[in-house]
């Protein structure tokens, strides 16, 4: 299938529920891409911040009303999903994390090429029946989807070993290393909030303030921080469920920033960057951070290896739950300067190399050219002093 100078545009449908943070980032970024390449992107989500940025960009969007989560509103859902697809006539379907995933694979069943990319799995973030349900849902589901895309191997490795069958492709993320990139210090905490400006040692994590991202277990881990290096700030930037619950505990020496427009200033404002996740497929927040240059702190969930190079992994990678682990890594980087600066340009080389965001539009790019053939074109992103507008 050839794509000649006078037929329209390719079409592809990205479907997504209420998102923020990297889910909406990653749209963000392929919506991007895809304008650029000559393609026809479509966006169906809710609104909220991730629409304004679409439109910014030149984007068709249109309104599906979603919640977050499944429940007692999802079949109301997939038929008013399978009324857009409709009407939008895509060549594709690219269904963004769990909820959609299930309203986009059951307003479609195959009739249309159909990409799923789960953004970490679903039954990792329940327990119990739920849990059960929605590994259940995706042994069922994985029958339509044509590709099911994964940001790391360890992603669809724990996809297999949970018996999901699919085509599978592995598309690590990505970042824009024009936007997120070194700043001095000094110069960049001058723009931040009064309780950051001065020079104390200053660890940041950007997420939402959610059980997933562990910055409870952060807080736990923190009064050992203080007591090896007095002094030292902790900024939690971004907000979500969690916030009055960790605020109502959190010591003085805790910043919570809020959402931001702008995490790049966070990032090169920092002395380390943590992410003390419980689970992830591949976190682009630690990414981002070594992108600007700056060292950091992960738990060893999935996607955690495969986005830092191998020398930095001993230094870099923590136990999930591990409030102990995570003071003695933060302790140790805070402590020792030439360390961090050493890891900061390990970091910022291997992003350069490995996931450089026009690397991932490709390999996204690649996956839809299997689906489609030639008919859809190279997937390109240009450099840009964009600057992202979606909450963290």
């Amino acid at each position: 299938m050839h794509q000649s100078a006078h037929d329209p545009p390719p079409r592809v449908l990205h479907v997504t529920q209420p998102v923020d943070g990297g889910v909406a980032r990653v749209v963000v970024q392929l919506v991007r891409a895809q304008l650029t390449a000559g393609a026809h992107p479509v966006v169906a989500c809710p609104d909220g911040p991730l629409t304004t940025t679409l439109r910014e960009l030149g984007a068709e969007v249109r309104h599906w009303p979603a919640t977050r989560s499944p429940g007692p509103v999802l079949a109301r859902e997939t038929r008013s999903l399978a009324r857009l697809i409709d009407d939008v006539r895509p060549e594709l379907v690219h269904a963004h994390s769990a909820k959609a995933g299930l309203a986009g694979r059951l307003a479609v069943r195959g009739r249309i090429p159909t990409v799923f990319q789960p953004h970490a799995w679903s039954f990792e973030a329940v327990a119990g029946t739920t849990a059960a349900l929605a590994l259940s849902w995706e042994r069922l589901g994985s029958r339509w989807a044509h590709r099911t895309v994964c940001v790391s191997e360890a992603e669809r490795e724990r996809g297999v070993r949970a018996g999901i069958a699919g085509h599978w492709a592995v598309v690590p993320n990505g970042v824009d290393p024009e936007v997120f990139r070194p700043a001095a210090v000094t110069t960049v905490r001058a723009t931040l909030p009064p309780a950051v400006q001065d020079t104390a040692p200053l660890v940041v994590c950007v997420g939402r303030l959610c059980p997933q991202k562990g910055q409870d277990v952060l807080l736990r881990a923190w009064p050992e921080v203080v007591r090896r290096v007095p002094g030292a700030r902790l900024a939690l930037v971004g907000d979500g469920p969690d916030r009055e619950e960790l605020a109502a505990g959190a010591p003085e020496s805790v910043v919570f920033a809020g959402a931001v427009t702008d995490t790049v200033p966070w990032y090169q404002a920092a002395d380390v960057v943590v992410l003390p996740s419980r689970w992830e497929g591949m976190a682009l927040a630690p990414l981002e951070a070594m992108a600007c240059g700056r060292p950091v702190v992960l738990t060893d969930v999935d996607g955690a290896r495969e986005s830092l190079p191998a020398e930095l992994a001993p230094r870099c990678l923590v136990p999930p739950g591990d409030p102990a682990a995570l003071a003695a890594s933060l302790s140790d980087l805070l402590s020792d300067p030439p360390l961090r600066e050493s890891l900061g340009h390990q970091g910022r080389r291997h992003v350069l190399a490995a996931h450089d965001v026009r690397h991932t539009a490709e390999a996204v790019g690649e996956v839809y050219r299997e689906l489609l053939g030639d008919a859809w074109p190279a997937a390109r992103v240009a450099p840009t002093e964009y600057r992202e507008s979606i909450h963290s």
